[in-house]
């Protein structure tokens, strides 16, 4: 089936701080296109849908500002900037040229994907800035707008981190999550929490799962690795 989830298009060429958006904005329950080149990333936005672009300014292949201007003479797509640069008239040149948000380096990927979200408000103001995802056919209803997870027909009553952890295995079935990857995506402040803190709620969520539906296991135990959605779920 196509991936109904909105997409955004990262075009950066260093590997760890592309790695650290896909890997937030999945989690935030977006579909991600990582490519490494300005020339790349046109193409992939000629393939399309793309909800949002996040643009590297320094690029091995040309100026971001450059390419952005060719993206502007085929499609109204929302662009944040990303640079290593960080004075002001970087960031005036950025947005006078139709730029809709500038971020630069180093920098939160929560903040980043909290500005993916303000900017698809804007842009889309008559339209849910937060994507809903249906995972696994009829299973899952995972509604970020209203903060509301359903599974097999059942509203599940979750709490914070529950219902954050949940969106962290449906943006991805199938991968394995460590606790302290877990950790990082769920809690406000990870350091205060502890492996067991993961486990705990593992296993509450798994009790709330099995009130749904007694015979499933969704949530797949790796042992001294993690934990993983089961994507037959």
């Amino acid at each position: 089936m196509p991936d109904a989830r909105p997409t955004i298009l990262v075009i950066e060429d260093e590997a760890a701080i592309a790695d650290a958006i896909v890997y937030a904005v999945q989690t935030e329950g977006f579909a991600a296109v990582w490519k490494t080149t300005g020339r790349e990333g046109i193409a992939a936005l000629k393939k399309g849908p793309v909800a949002l672009v996040v643009l590297d300014i320094g690029l091995p292949d040309g100026s971001g500002l450059d390419f952005f201007r060719e993206i502007r003479r085929e499609s109204r797509v929302p662009v944040i900037f990303l640079t290593a640069r960080s004075s002001e008239v970087d960031r005036v040149v950025g947005l006078e040229i139709g730029g809709d948000d500038y971020l630069a380096k180093p920098f939160s990927p929560r903040e980043l994907t909290a500005r993916i979200r303000a900017v698809l408000r804007r842009v889309n103001p008559n339209e849910e800035s937060t994507p809903s995802a249906t995972t696994g056919g009829r299973c899952w209803v995972y509604d970020q707008a209203r903060c509301r997870i359903s599974y097999r027909g059942r509203a599940l009553d979750l709490s914070r981190n529950e219902y954050r952890l949940l969106g962290v295995f449906l943006a991805q079935p199938g991968r394995v999550f460590s606790r302290e990857q877990l950790m990082m995506a769920a809690w406000e402040d990870p350091t205060a929490a502890l492996d067991r803190t993961v486990d705990a709620h593992i296993k509450t969520l798994r009790a709330k799962l099995r009130a749904a539906a007694p015979e499933a296991d969704p949530i797949a135990t790796h042992r001294g690795l993690g934990y993983s959605l089961r994507e037959d779920t």
